[in-house]
């Protein structure tokens, strides 16, 4: 029962403070009962996610009161969150006390608040589209592009979005890459990943004859579609790389012959025979898909330093990550993961496809979509 009203009344306090003072004040009087004897563990984890679900919702509730109260005199609000020193959100700041305490709500209080993936100019920002069958080794080749690593063993890819940062010669670059594997169903939505790519990165076994035919349609799906989009009466140059992969089989299993190959692919797209288990040519095909789009030749993953993503923002703003003094910056070309990165939303790239005015064209919504 003490342990309860503990957490209701630390929980309240919590909420209704509009300063970091008064949340750590409800706080400590909360800890004191949490850490009274005899409390196991498991009931001070509880106790403690207590808080926080409630904080929630308590939070929530006044602020929606005191949005009303000021609409109805017509003062402009000011919410807590801005009011509060930290310039975080209530609930990030209890998440802290809750978990660290004292000193990283003080941190939180110092760091400045900014997007890493939002510095890049947006003529430096590519989207590369990874297409093709099932179990061709689409995973593996980006694996080796994005960590330098392989894995023997196979999970079937859904749909994975990624997203990595440069500063490269005093430039930000950022390349969104779109494993784009669980769209083969679903002919408009794979569109929409066709219209929205930069760089095509096709892939196919050289063990699996329909692997290579699926290539071989998407090739002239991708021309098409770009044609269609950019209206000429030309066929569209589009930035593509196919990988024959699997090449460290002998030629005895391969079920495709290298004349074909060269046929589908053309004069304006890259070929390469493959091996993501070996790293067979595939630094080839990083540099040929960064020519290809107009990207820097450092973004190929041996051309430059991986870095955390703390230290790309502390690189970034000149500042050594957890120290005070300044940062050696971007003397050499480095990359980071982005690790919060997530595939736009469908109407974003609706947007992006059609146009920021397309929406309020309600005369010709019987006309059919772009998209199809």
């Amino acid at each position: 029962m003490e342990l309860n009203e503990a957490v209701i009344g630390g929980g309240s306090g919590v909420c209704a403070a509009a300063g970091s003072s008064k949340v750590l004040l409800a706080y400590k009087n909360a800890t004191q009962h949490l850490n009274a004897p005899g409390l196991k563990v498991s009931s001070i984890s509880k106790a403690g996610m207590g808080i926080l679900k409630l904080a929630t919702s308590q939070w929530k509730h006044q602020e929606k009161k005191a949005r009303a109260r000021s609409s109805s005199v017509g003062n402009r609000y000011t919410s807590s969150t801005e009011r509060s020193p930290c310039k975080r959100s209530a609930l990030d700041q209890i998440a802290a006390l809750v978990v660290n305490g004292q000193s990283r709500l003080q941190q939180l209080a110092q760091e400045p608040r900014q997007d890493a993936s939002c510095s890049s100019k947006p003529q430096n920002c590519r989207r590369i589209v990874v297409l093709g069958a099932p179990k061709v080794g689409k995973t593996s080749i980006l694996r080796r592009f994005l960590q330098d690593g392989f894995d023997e063993q196979y999970e079937p890819t859904s749909e994975d979005f990624h997203r990595k940062l440069y500063n490269i010669r005093g430039e930000t670059y950022q390349i969104d890459i779109l494993d784009a594997s669980g769209e083969r169903s679903f002919p408009a939505k794979r569109r929409l990943s066709i219209l929205t790519g930069n760089i095509f990165l096709l892939v196919f076994s050289l063990d699996d004859r329909n692997s290579f035919e699926e290539v071989r349609a998407l090739r002239t799906e991708i021309v098409a579609a770009k044609t269609a989009q950019i209206k000429s009466k030309e066929r569209a140059r589009v930035p593509t790389v196919v990988c024959a992969n699997k090449a460290d089989l002998s030629e005895n299993e391969w079920a495709i012959s290298r004349d074909e190959i060269r046929e589908v692919c053309g004069d304006d797209c890259a070929f390469f025979e493959t091996s993501a288990k070996d790293n067979m040519n595939l630094e080839q095909v990083f540099e040929a898909l960064a020519q290809r789009g107009g990207l820097p030749l450092e973004t190929g993953p041996s051309q430059h330093r991986k870095v955390s993503i703390r230290s790309y923002q502390a690189l970034r703003t000149g500042r050594q990550p957890g120290r005070g003094g300044k940062a050696a910056g971007f003397e050499t070309p480095c990359g980071a993961l982005y690790p919060l990165a997530r595939r736009p939303s469908f109407s974003t790239d609706l947007r992006l496809v059609l146009g920021p005015h397309a929406s309020g064209k309600q005369n010709k919504s019987l006309d059919k979509c772009r998209i199809q």
